[in-house]
């Protein structure tokens, strides 16, 4: 007499085997991140700039000279002019034809924004040949 099952079930066994979806959902998340990140690395520019060997002109054409010194004062040739001067000084450079260079130099402590309202100063006067000066290497 029997009370209970004569056959018996074999117990389950434990699975062996990787389960490959929690894997290639992640990989997917990271394609996608990668994706998308890729194309906003490459907008950094990474510039390496060589040294000056000898500065010249292109050309020797007409060039108007604007430096700016350590204490924030802007210079046309060798004349420190104030806003108002320099603005009509732009103007009038840029009614002549042909237009000539604009001649940018700026000391090492002058700051970048300084720098960019100036360039943005000569553009808004219709200058678009802008060259940048720079101190030959020892």
């Amino acid at each position: 007499m029997a009370f209970g099952r004569l056959e018996r079930s074999p117990t389950s066994q434990p699975m062996s085997d990787i389960n490959m979806t929690p894997l290639i959902d992640v990989m997917l998340v990271l394609l996608v991140i990668f994706m998308i990140a890729a194309p906003l690395m490459t907008s950094s520019l990474k510039m390496d700039l060589p040294k000056v060997a000898a500065a010249r002109s292109n050309d020797g054409g007409a060039a108007l000279a604007l430096a700016i010194t350590p204490d924030g004062k802007v210079h046309v040739g060798d004349a420190v002019v104030t806003h108002d001067v320099l603005v009509s000084t732009l103007r009038q450079t840029a009614a002549r034809q042909p237009q000539p260079d604009v001649l940018l130099s700026a000391d090492k402590s002058v700051p970048y924004g300084r720098v960019a309202e100036l360039i943005g100063l000569v553009q808004d006067a219709g200058l678009t040949h802008i060259g940048f000066t720079a101190q030959p290497a020892p």
